[in-house]
């Protein structure tokens, strides 16, 4: 009876380790998402698996904070617990709210992006879908209708403009700090030729850079370079 008792006790903690190894890798993996997306100036695609995880562990952490009170557990322990809750919940909203401020920023140019649309959740799709339509009825009934015919459209300043001049787009130009794990090599610095060697960028392992955003966009993409 003891052995199985000390085989059940040691599957239990076996258990709640590897529970909390991914616990704390996910909440990892968040935090480096909410840093990319804060500091990026585009929207990134969104996280869904990792949200969906997160969600889930959100759950198990409430349900254990409230059975370890319900039970009169030292008040230290529980306080513990909170703590870890209230930072996982901080990191999920202020991800979410720094990407709904982009999507009200660009509703019009991720709407007609398609690189960008697909980047969205399925509800970030309905709430921009909502904004856009709701922005450009006001602007129509508020002010466009009023204007001359060739100025009618909430996209240009006029029927001879060449681009969409009204939509604000993001400056992939901006510049940001970054780092990556690993060595990297052919960063391409600029818009010239890819084998203009004078371009190409070389990255330490670990090393902060200020780098021009648009020269490691991919590299940000792929989850080789982090943002900060």
């Amino acid at each position: 009876m003891a052995s199985r008792s000390v085989e059940g006790d040691q599957s239990t903690q076996a258990e709640d380790d590897y529970n909390a190894m991914l616990s704390t890798t996910d909440v990892e993996l968040l935090k480096r998402a909410w840093r990319n997306e804060k500091a990026a100036p585009e929207i990134l695609p969104f996280q869904s698996d990792l949200i969906a995880r997160v969600r889930e562990q959100i759950e198990l952490m409430e349900e254990t904070v409230e059975e370890k009170s319900s039970v009169g557990t030292d008040p230290l322990s529980v306080s513990l617990y909170q703590m870890d809750l209230d930072r996982t919940l901080f990191l999920l909203r202020s991800y979410l709210r720094i990407r709904i401020l982009k999507i009200e920023k660009y509703m019009f140019h991720i709407r007609k992006t398609d690189e960008l649309w697909n980047r969205l959740s399925k509800d970030e799709k309905f709430f921009t879908e909502r904004c856009t339509d709701d922005l450009k009825k006001h602007l129509e009934e508020s002010v466009l209708s009023k204007l001359p015919e060739n100025y009618q459209s909430h996209e240009r300043q006029s029927i001879i403009s060449e681009e969409d001049d009204m939509i604000p787009e993001p400056r992939l130009d901006t510049f940001v700090l970054c780092r990556s794990k690993d060595y990297l090599t052919g960063i391409q610095l600029g818009d010239g030729p890819v084998d203009d060697r004078s371009k190409l960028f070389e990255m330490e392992a670990g090393v902060l850079y200020f780098i021009c955003y648009k020269s490691i966009k991919p590299l940000v993409e792929s989850g080789k370079i982090e943002l900060l």
